[in-house]
């Protein structure tokens, strides 16, 4: 799929999660026909599954199965034909890193089967009311009941399931105002949700409260958390490691440097675009979701904010 394309089903799919039936989605749900779900083991009973959209974690074992995110609603049934594959067990937790809905649009299906969905607190307040995604001039809608969580926390929480302790931890105004790590402490696992776009330009939700120093300062967090041998899921792109993490930091603050430098000189957004501060990255990091020059104004935005 193309750069464009990506962005179109991602803007449409976030403001048709939550929405009623209507062509758009009808057309939304024939792109999604063609997804497969692939199954990358990590640890035992530790999965990470790549479909459209964020990512997904799963935990599979003697109590039962939960899922780290749930993408979109029409992926729901080829997502749970995979883990009909590594379980015969019902989907019992899922946990949602954030609000955004390549990462919830599978929690009304699988809350109406039955599962238990959490989050933290910010989560289930952004999905209760009306958001305005503005790096695509998009409505979100609120989401339907059966779609909410029904467990909510502030800080930090923890699932004892499946032989391991699974730690969530909340970083403030990161990718939004409600992302959560997940930490497999005996697997050495750990999912970061949309703090991290492995291979690719970050999405920062500026205007759900996230921020180009929070996702810097929760990566080198994260980083406290993992060793050589720990298992990384990003939020989107191949399964990584502390290496690829430590390199993405750099990049981080290497682009925060070059920003904030011409922004302290009085440059306006144009002006700064015209520059082209990053030329050197756009060759690869730009080929993803989110073009340099669309980065770029987000980072723009989010330094100027303060």
């Amino acid at each position: 799929m193309s750069n464009f394309s990506e962005r179109i089903l991602f803007a449409a799919a976030l403001a048709l999660a939550a929405a009623g039936p209507s062509p758009a989605q009808e057309q939304q749900e024939d792109r999604f026909a063609k997804v497969e779900i692939k199954v990358q083991h990590l640890r035992e009973g530790l999965y990470m599954l790549v479909g459209e959209g964020g990512n997904i974690g799963l935990s599979v074992g003697e109590d039962g199965v939960f899922l780290i995110d749930d993408q979109f609603a029409p992926l729901t049934e080829k997502i749970k034909a995979a883990v009909a594959k590594l379980s015969d067990r019902p989907v019992r937790f899922v946990i949602n890193t954030h609000w955004h809905g390549d990462h919830t649009g599978g929690n009304e299906n699988l809350g109406k089967a039955g599962a238990v969905i959490v989050a933290h607190d910010n989560v289930y307040q952004r999905m209760t009311r009306e958001n305005f995604l503005a790096a695509f001039n998009t409505t979100v809608p609120p989401a339907p009941k059966a779609a909410l969580p029904v467990i909510t926390f502030n800080d930090t929480a923890t699932l004892h399931l499946n032989g391991d302790d699974m730690h969530a931890v909340h970083y403030e105004h990161a990718h939004t105002d409600g992302d959560s790590v997940m930490y497999f402490k005996k697997a050495n696992v750990i999912h970061t949700g949309d703090i991290w776009f492995n291979g690719t330009y970050p999405f920062i939700d500026v205007g759900s409260d996230g921020s180009v120093d929070g996702v810097i300062g929760a990566v080198e967090n994260i980083l406290t958390l993992a060793d050589e041998q720990t298992k990384i899921i990003p939020g989107h792109g191949p399964l990584g490691d502390k290496q690829g993490l430590q390199k993405y930091l750099a990049t981080l603050k290497d682009i925060r440097a070059r920003v904030r430098k011409l922004i302290d000189q009085g440059k306006s957004l144009d002006e700064i675009q015209a520059a082209r501060p990053l030329a050197d990255y756009d060759a690869t990091l730009g080929k993803g979701f989110l073009p340099g020059e669309r980065f770029l104004e987000i980072v723009y935005r989010s330094l100027s904010s303060k």
